[in-house]
């Protein structure tokens, strides 16, 4: 994205004339597709202008979402279009007078709009048709006692200061602390336009190397924990998860929560028969709303499985879940002998070890992101 920023940024300082940076501009039409996402989008306001729109309300709000995703793209599109039309003629004129002062603050407008371009350059990424869903991240700990489940606890942390900088919105649906400290497990709801799309980045086994803090005579250990990622789904196309499917547990809550918690059985453990993921929730004292809780987060899981499953474009989510140890990582977390965060997979690393803790992992999701568009 620096050949956006350097292209366009530069050529308020020359003598170009401004037909050749919008035959810039033009060609990066290709890359945001604008034309056919404007032609679906006619189409789809055709459909809402029908008297019939909302018999079916379910097809109706999916339709509508289509079109509001649609108009997310085109809008700033169009826009930015705009602006460096405008850009363009003021240029022109401040050649041809030999106006230096304004040449100098069309630089800095062209500079502007240069980031921009980045960012919607970076959203472009975001195309595939879940990645503008809410999203739901599970993690668990791999071998290695309170080790792991503390190393769990510290990505858990992690996801809710990145979720922070986002300003998306962290519902914790299940958690399970661990026996000595850290979590045995937790899921997390990720309210947030392209949660999804950004945190399928993280999905994968997390490596941390540290002197263990559990350790009387300090020695370093290794640690894993898995981030599971599913974007959230309300309703499955051609997927129903039929109650003979389903096979229901209730047991007692552990953990912290009071007399009520631990007394009742207000847990739920729910079991999809037909592909065998289960799902358990126990956060909330009434049996009911942890088995809508369940209920709900079973169906972002049987939705992805079985879309993974029919478009063999990735690998299904129960097979990609390897050993939780060494030579299955994405990415490695080192505190000694030296500081140094490291994506096996796209080869970007940071050494400010304490920043990406604290949830500066963007340039890890961009560099995921980029990668995979160039593949």
């Amino acid at each position: 994205m620096n050949v956006t920023r350097n292209r366009t940024a530069r050529w308020p300082h020359s003598t170009r004339r401004s037909a050749d940076v919008n035959n810039d501009w033009n060609g990066y039409g290709g890359i945001f597709d604008v034309e056919p996402k404007r032609e679906k989008l006619t189409e789809l306001e055709e459909k809402m202008g029908q008297g019939d729109f909302w018999n079916d309300r379910q097809k109706a709000e999916a339709v509508s979402r289509e079109a509001r995703e649609l108009s997310d793209v085109i809008e700033p599109f169009d826009g930015l279009d705009r602006r460096l039309a405008d850009l363009g003629e003021l240029h022109e004129m401040s050649v041809s007078e030999g106006d230096d002062e304004s040449l100098a603050e069309l630089a800095t407008d062209a500079a502007q709009l240069a980031g921009e371009l980045d960012q919607m350059e970076f959203l472009a990424m975001l195309s595939d048709e879940d990645d503008s869903k809410d999203a739901i991240i599970e993690i668990h700990p791999g071998a290695g006692g309170t080790e792991a489940t503390d190393w769990a606890e510290m990505l858990m942390r992690l996801y809710h200061r990145w979720i922070e900088r986002r300003e998306f919105e962290a519902v914790v649906m299940d958690l399970q602390p661990g026996d000595e400290a850290g979590i045995k497990s937790v899921t997390i709801e990720v309210k947030g336009r392209y949660a999804y799309g950004y945190l399928k980045a993280e999905a994968g086994v997390h490596r941390l190397v540290r002197i263990s803090p559990f350790d009387a005579q300090k020695r370093r250990h290794t640690s894993f924990a898995s981030v599971f990622v599913y974007p959230q789904v309300d309703a499955m196309p051609d997927v129903v998860l039929k109650d003979e499917d389903l096979q229901i547990d209730v047991y007692k809550a552990g953990g912290a929560g009071g007399q009520h918690v631990n007394k009742t059985s207000s847990a739920v453990r729910m079991t999809h028969l037909p592909t065998g993921i289960v799902v358990s929730c126990q956060n909330e004292r009434s049996q009911l709303k942890n088995k809508g809780t369940a209920r709900k987060v079973l169906t972002s899981r049987v939705y992805d499985f079985y879309k993974k499953e029919e478009l063999k474009k990735m690998e299904d989510v129960e097979s990609s879940k390897m050993a939780i140890d060494f030579g299955s990582q994405i990415r490695s977390y080192v505190f000694q002998p030296y500081t140094l965060v490291k994506d096996h997979r796209t080869g970007h690393e940071s050494g400010n070890v304490q920043a990406i803790m604290d949830g500066d992992i963007d340039g890890f999701i961009e560099a995921f992101l980029t990668a995979g568009r160039a593949s």
